[in-house]
């Protein structure tokens, strides 16, 4: 328990919920034959009254109300479009426009941005404070400084490229694979990544144990198919790229006739491993991604590069458990370390440097870094530089930071009906398992199984995060201690106990997360706020949105990858076969149904891609209707909000925090990328999967939103 008395939030589980319980009917009861028997005379009995089942319980009121005051946006809706041709433009059409995109963002969304927005305004005024008078905390100096040395511009263009000329140093020195092997290593220790990513997390297959991983990497474009495809579109970006490339290394001081040299260099080497990456849906796989090939795998994979240097300078010199994401691409990478020459490398390596750190340096190179995030997504301008030092302080210093957002933001009664609805979720997705005709029995157990040990962390950490690194002046230079510490907290976990309680979030994040190696979900603060959910909404409303959230990260346990996960978080097969395979055709359909949505034309939905947030998105979305009918069983008045019905308020409300604006570009992007689907048909696509969608909006069987074929998973 910290100083403000928080609870600690590892302690909370999920108790596995009983049978589904049904109201009996009473049965008419006989009086005791001893009652009359003992009379001297007989006499007739009166007569019964009417059996206590035909009595009804009087009908709920209804009371008509205004949209707003259940908690939704009249003037979202777009009533020109039925409901049951395209819900997802009912709900949000006149959001979407009367919503301007913002100058510098690729994509607004109503909930998501709209509450970012409101957390990173409360955060810049606390940084503000803490800069300018920190007084004698020291979180409170901490973060004011950090802050302070991100929005001193002067400061920064005067140092220049001060803070990582010593890594541009070392890397000038690279001339065969001991010192590249040395060179890497010490980029990687200060959250530089070229070649590959270094980490530490639960061993998959025992889930006890923390050890280190390996993953592909080495990437300036989001992803390996910007490499490979050929597309116009990923023609066109690589050639913008390469450009890129040349006009950064410019910046950084090397001669046009050298920088032209190292952008042809990048794109080479950034090609071939590529070539020899995972795709997006190949790492969806968590079979094929577990390789524990430990110290000797590792080295007999790359024997090239230099190990015990390597994991010697990371200051674990006893490094052994280790998975690898792809052994093929250690070979790969190998094999690229003895065909390109060393002068190839070092226009790489130092590309990586300045990509990296562009961010931190002075403004030419903000600027130029911004060229590449605008060919990308589309975003016409760059965020002012406050936003971008909040967002810095947050990745930095995010523990410590959160400690006056939560006591501002977090109000006590968000964390109680968080709680609430994680148990109505739960009971409803063990309801729903007692009536799934394609699961067995022992299937069925063990699924039940991992539902009740599934645990849920609400609003933050039970014990905060000790950032145990020095913030001086020089910004650049703290993002650079920054990175380091973080990594090295990382790998110094391993051999040490799952620490069940640390977060991936920090708590002003607007989002949330299930874990499947912890068999956990996590809400952070950011995301408890409304539309999520508000106090004064209407249960229809709160379970709409914030309800499906829970039910979202619930179903992501029992999901394509989570599925392949046991109770105690490890990598385990635990179906039987038939019901494996019945579970796969379920699967199937849902990565057939997204398969045939195009958000942009040309783009269509990745099924496969986007298969397990699909997944979570149909069973969230159900278990969230199921607990919402739980809750509202008894209610004694129902609330109709100019015309729509309680069912059709839950509908509304889950349509309305997925309402959004983007550019083209990042439409594109989020395709190529993204493993969630665009928001349209996060929205069509689990309703028109829902019978009580169709039901609450009347629509016909063959309608757009009432398909005559329609999927279910959980």
């Amino acid at each position: 328990m910290d100083a403000r008395g928080a609870v600690d939030l590892t302690s909370t589980r999920l108790r596995p919920p009983g049978p589904a319980h049904f109201p009996m009917k009473q049965k008419s009861l006989l009086l005791p034959l001893f009652a009359w028997a003992c009379s001297s005379t007989p006499a007739t009995p009166p007569s019964a009254p009417p059996p206590p089942e035909n009595i009804q319980a009087p009908a709920p009121k209804v009371v008509e109300v205004k949209l707003q005051d259940v908690g939704l946006d009249a003037a979202a809706l777009d009533k020109s479009v039925k409901p049951c041709d395209d819900f997802y433009q009912f709900a949000c059409g006149g959001w979407i426009a009367a919503t301007q995109l913002p100058s510098d963002k690729p994509r607004w969304v109503r909930s998501f941005s709209e509450i970012h927005k409101r957390n990173e305004a409360d955060l810049k005024a606390m940084l503000e404070e803490a800069a300018s008078n920190p007084g004698a905390d020291p979180a409170k100096q901490k973060i004011g400084k950090f802050f302070a040395s991100c929005m001193n511009e002067a400061a920064i263009e005067k140092l220049g490229l001060a803070p990582v000329k010593p890594l541009l140093d070392q890397v000038k020195k690279v001339k065969d694979a001991a010192s590249l092997t040395q060179v890497v290593a010490e980029l990687h220790r200060q959250g530089i990544e070229p070649l590959f990513s270094v980490s530490a997390d639960q061993d998959a297959k025992n889930a006890t144990q923390i050890i280190f991983n390996l993953d592909q990497g080495g990437l300036g474009l989001p992803d390996r198919d910007y490499y490979t495809a050929d597309t116009d579109d990923k023609k066109k970006i690589r050639i913008e790229y390469a450009k890129h490339v040349e006009r950064m290394m410019l910046a950084g001081g090397w001669k046009p006739a050298d920088a032209k040299k190292a952008a042809v260099d990048v794109m080479r080497v950034e090609t071939e491993l590529a070539k020899v990456s995972k795709t997006k849906v190949e790492r969806r796989d968590p079979v094929t991604m577990y390789n524990k090939i430990d110290r000797e795998g590792v080295e007999k994979a790359a024997p090239t590069f230099g190990w015990k240097a390597y994991f010697t300078t990371l200051g674990v010199p006893e490094a052994k458990d280790i998975d690898v994401s792809s052994p093929k691409y250690l070979e790969g990478m190998d094999a690229q370390l003895k065909a390109i020459k060393f002068d190839t490398w070092r226009n790489y390596l130092a590309w990586h440097v300045l990509r990296s750190m562009a961010p931190a340096l002075g403004k030419k190179f903000v600027d130029e870094n911004f060229q590449l995030q605008k060919i990308l997504t589309g975003q016409a301008e760059i965020e002012v530089r406050w936003k971008r030092c909040v967002a810095s302080t947050d990745r930095y210093l995010g523990e410590v930071l959160a400690q006056p957002y939560v006591e501002k933001r977090f109000a006590g009664d968000s964390k109680v009906a968080a709680e609430k609805y994680v148990a109505e979720i739960s009971a409803a997705f063990g309801r729903e398992l007692d009536l799934l005709t394609w699961m067995d029995g022992p299937t069925r157990e063990k699924a039940r199984a991992k539902l009740g040990t599934l645990a849920n962390l609400i609003g933050y950490p039970a014990k905060w995060k000790n950032y145990d690194w020095q913030v001086n002046d020089a910004f650049a230079t703290n993002v650079l201690q920054g990175r380091a510490f973080l990594l090295k907290d990382r790998l110094a976990k391993v051999g040490k106990p799952v620490d069940r309680g640390e977060w991936e979030m920090t708590p002003p994040t607007v989002n949330a997360y299930y874990n499947p190696l912890k068999n956990q979900m996590v809400f952070p603060a950011g995301i408890l706020q409304p539309p999520f959910y508000s106090v004064d909404a209407a249960i229809p409303v709160n379970l709409g949105a914030m309800g499906m959230v829970v039910g979202h990260e619930l179903t992501h346990g029992f999901d394509d990858q989570g599925s392949q996960f046991d109770a105690d978080g490890n990598l385990k097969d635990w179906w039987v076969e038939g019901v494996k395979a019945a579970f796969k055709e379920k699967t199937q359909c849902v990565a057939n149904q997204y398969n045939n949505y195009e958000p942009v034309p040309g783009s269509k939905i990745n099924g496969q891609l986007t298969l397990g947030e699909n997944i979570a998105d149909l069973g969230g979305l159900k278990l969230a209707f199921g607990a919402y009918r739980s809750m509202r069983a008894k209610a004694e008045e129902l609330k109709v909000a100019e015309g729509f019905s309680e069912d059709q308020q839950f509908f509304l409300a889950n349509a309305q925090i997925w309402c959004a604006k983007a550019t083209d570009e990042y439409a594109r992007m989020q395709v190529q990328t993204d493993p969630h689907s665009a928001a349209k048909f996060r929205v069509n696509g689990p309703m028109s999967n829902l019978t009580e969608f169709a039901e609450a909006f009347s629509c016909p069987v063959g309608s757009p939103m009432r398909p005559a074929q329609t999927c279910a998973v959980w």
